[in-house]
């Protein structure tokens, strides 16, 4: 009994000894790279195509319905102030011009007559000739026929003038960007006939996302340069952002105002606008820093000090396909790991192969 004892202990004792040789080693230390994150001071750029139009353009049209005659001017032409641009048919305003003529005359004659007639009864009156009604009745016909001559003038007045609005005048000097009326169209009063970009000051006008309205930096410098030729540059600030966005393209218009735009940059050019955006709150980290945590974002944060890692849930403000900005749960100058987490468990000794800001 005593001899199988000690053979069972010396069995045992034997197995013990073969696991202990097969046992798995502690696990070593673990290279891997790591960032130290830093709060972002600069924003991302974005650049944007747009068209440099004048900051003041006007629609030339007539007053008038009627039929265009003639359009003097085309598309790149200079007009100045006062410049005749187009003329219409002007028969029909020439007939009520003659007729508004005709009747102020024929009031003014009816005018002499009862200026005369008063003068007599005035006399007749003086020396007991006449009657008080007959007296009236000649100051009342001369007030009538005052009033006809004052209304008639008026009406000639608003003849000549309607005659006048049959020429298309150039209220400002500019360049003509485009037409809408070709001679011998019926026009409708108030269609487009001339299109005139005044003298002044350049715009770059850009469609812009709603997004990007959001973001941006209140009065942004604008940086913008010919898209066919890089080296002619300008700078502008946000003139205007339209109200309301496009029902098409859902874009909003932003008119950048340019300050002292070069001369090559000409109504119509191709041009891009670049700005920095306001810097996102939270600090960036690649994309490839990014884990979970029971379902939830989360990076292996390195301690300095005892030189082991830990998995730590951090809130995500913003996606981009190579970084990602994280608004909670990391702090500047903290180091969080890169490459090789996925073999990471809490608690890991880790050896850092790169330390990058």
């Amino acid at each position: 009994m005593h001899i199988s004892r000690i053979a069972a202990v010396s069995v045992i004792a034997a197995t013990l000894a073969g696991c202990q040789e097969h046992a798995p080693p502690e696990p070593g230390v673990r290279p891997v790279r790591a960032i130290t994150v830093e709060r972002n001071v600069q924003g991302a750029p974005v650049t944007l195509t747009g068209q440099v139009r004048a900051q003041d353009q006007a629609n030339l049209s007539f007053r008038l319905d009627g039929r265009l005659l003639e359009r003097r001017v085309n598309v790149g032409d200079l007009v100045q102030p006062g410049q005749i641009v187009g003329k219409l048919d002007p028969q029909i305003q020439q007939n009520s011009l003659r007729q508004a003529q005709a009747g102020l005359s024929a009031a003014q004659a009816q005018l002499v007559q009862a200026r005369n007639a008063f003068r007599r009864q005035q006399e007749l009156l003086k020396n007991g000739w006449t009657t008080n009604a007959s007296f009236d009745q000649a100051q009342q016909a001369l007030d009538s026929a005052e009033a006809q001559v004052t209304s008639s003038r008026a009406q000639m007045h608003n003849a000549e003038e309607m005659l006048s609005y049959t020429d298309l005048l150039a209220d400002t000097a500019g360049t003509v960007t485009a037409t809408g009326a070709e001679p011998g169209e019926v026009l409708r009063a108030g269609q487009m006939v001339v299109q005139v970009a005044r003298q002044g000051g350049r715009d770059a006008v850009f469609d812009v996302p709603s997004q990007l309205i959001r973001t941006a930096p209140r009065d942004p410098v604008v940086a913008v340069s010919l898209a066919e030729d890089p080296s002619v540059t300008a700078t502008g600030r946000v003139r205007e952002v339209a109200p309301q966005a496009d029902p098409t393209t859902r874009t909003f218009q932003v008119k950048v105002g340019l300050i002292d735009p070069p001369d090559a940059m000409r109504l119509g050019a191709t041009v891009a606008g670049r700005i920095r955006l306001s810097p996102p709150e939270g600090v960036d980290v690649p994309a490839s820093a990014l884990t979970q945590s029971n379902g939830r974002p989360a990076v292996w944060v390195f301690d300095r000090k005892n030189q082991t890692v830990s998995l730590r849930s951090v809130e995500i403000s913003q996606h981009e396909p190579a970084s990602v900005v994280i608004s909670q749960g990391l702090a500047a100058g903290e180091v969080v790991v890169t490459a090789g987490a996925q073999v990471l468990r809490p608690g890991q000794k880790v050896r850092l192969l790169g330390d990058e800001s």
